[in-house]
């Protein structure tokens, strides 16, 4: 998925090409007859063998079985298109009826979007996750549909550790420095893989600035990207693991997370933030792998326990082509646990309902993603409610890894970054 944060969930690598579902549908911008809904989906898969058309031509399939005067037509786009191409026919009044993708608030602002209560009974809407269903929610009302999410949790190799002498995994910050630094001296390339390039740095830093306290918003919802706990948060990485050279050869800011993982994946990372499928990944390599929640700050008390990160993408139905019913009909089909739980399994990431999560339809939940869902429960999602979030975390990915450059100020980075933010932010008004 995209994570967003979840948003780009998370965290699926897709295909670089578009992909129209045979028999379900092309691109050409159409609002379409009354008969037929078009949905624009993110693709999921990196390869043919595991693209997402296979999910909804079956989906589609069976819903057209169920309701024969209603036909579905999907269209697959590459993660890094789908935003923008969606917002492109949106702006040139061919809005499709649905989308998936990783953000949705400046549809639901602009006042394009049926919440959730015109579409789906009150059981299903109350179904949701409820940490999903708070990021999914603008001004009261559900305009975002969770769809299928994930969860961070840190990524240790057992392997390494034990090489290293490291008794077990840290739950401190100093305790993760004095492990990457026995990991260094063991000759581990990357002691803790920290990704700070364009691809998804707003994950990697969200994880750390809520483990000092901070984070992108404050309790009010304001945005806080230079809070006191965050410019705190990256001088400590600074001088503590990017200087000493605890963090491998590549510079943080030129790092990406696909980068990371494919050196953890060859044994090369003694420490990383990840989510299920990079852990099922590790599995079929052989590597054991141990998971635990991000070290707190020594800043805070030990009795605290910062949140996880969660992310999600998100399901919208437009207003454009006054299709409420028949959305509404194959929404409630789609959201079903047997289709939910066959999605997430697909592709190692999480279902987005409290049913589909305790109930096995479908093939349920393994243990290593038990665990993520605990932490799913009680995660942070990025504030993906403000329509200008989008800009801001663009604005954090290609910034946030300066804070940790030699010669960097830390402050003076954060401050640049929340007065691009603010900007950002008036535009929107």
């Amino acid at each position: 998925m995209r994570r967003r944060i979840f948003g780009t969930t998370a965290s699926a690598v897709v295909l670089g090409l578009l992909i129209p579902l045979s028999g379900c549908g092309g691109s050409d911008d159409s609002a379409g007859d009354s008969g037929t809904l078009r949905l624009v989906a993110a693709e999921y898969g990196n390869t043919p063998a595991n693209s997402s058309k296979a999910f909804w031509d079956k989906v589609t399939d069976e819903f057209t079985t169920a309701h024969p005067d209603v036909r579905v037509e999907v269209e697959l786009l590459p993660w890094a298109d789908i935003d923008r191409e969606v917002s492109r026919r949106v702006k040139a009044g061919k809005a499709p009826d649905m989308a998936l993708m990783g953000s949705y608030s400046d549809f639901a602002a602009e006042g394009k979007l049926y919440p959730a209560e015109e579409l789906l009974p009150v059981n299903a809407e109350a179904n949701f996750l409820q940490p999903l269903a708070e990021a999914g929610t603008v001004d009261s009302r559900l305009y975002g549909l969770p769809f299928v999410a994930s969860s961070r949790l840190l990524f240790y190799n057992k392997a390494l550790f034990a090489r290293a002498g490291v008794a077990g995994p840290p739950k401190t910050w100093s305790q993760l420095r004095a492990a990457a630094k026995r990991l260094k001296d063991e000759g581990v390339r990357f002691p803790y893989a920290m990704p700070l390039g364009p691809e998804e740095a707003h994950a990697e830093a969200m994880i750390w600035e809520i483990s000092n306290g901070g984070g992108y918003a404050d309790s009010s919802g304001d945005y806080s990207l230079a809070s006191d706990q965050n410019i705190q948060t990256w001088q400590w990485v600074k001088d503590n693991l990017v200087s000493p050279g605890l963090v491998g050869p590549t510079p943080p800011g030129q790092f990406n997370r696909a980068d990371a993982f494919a050196a953890f994946l060859r044994g090369e990372v003694g420490m990383l933030n990840g989510y299920p499928s990079l852990a099922h990944e590790a599995a079929a390599e052989g590597i054991d792998v141990g998971t635990v929640e991000m070290p707190v700050s020594d800043f805070l008390g030990t009795g605290d326990s910062p949140p996880t990160v969660g992310v999600a993408d998100w399901m919208m139905a437009f207003k454009q082509n006054g299709k409420r019913t028949e959305i509404g009909q194959f929404l409630n089909f789609l959201y079903q646990d047997a289709n939910l739980t066959d999605f997430a399994g697909r592709y190692h990431l999480l279902p987005s309902t409290v049913s589909a999560a305790r109930t096995p339809t479908g093939g349920g939940l393994g243990t290593t993603d038990q665990n993520f869902l605990v932490a799913l429960r009680t995660a942070r999602l990025y504030p993906v409610n403000d329509p200008s979030w989008m800009a801001v975390s663009d604005t954090v990915k290609r910034n946030i890894g300066r804070a940790v450059e030699p010669g960097s100020d830390p402050k003076t980075v954060l401050e640049d970054i929340a007065a691009q933010a603010a900007e950002a932010g008036r535009k929107e008004d």
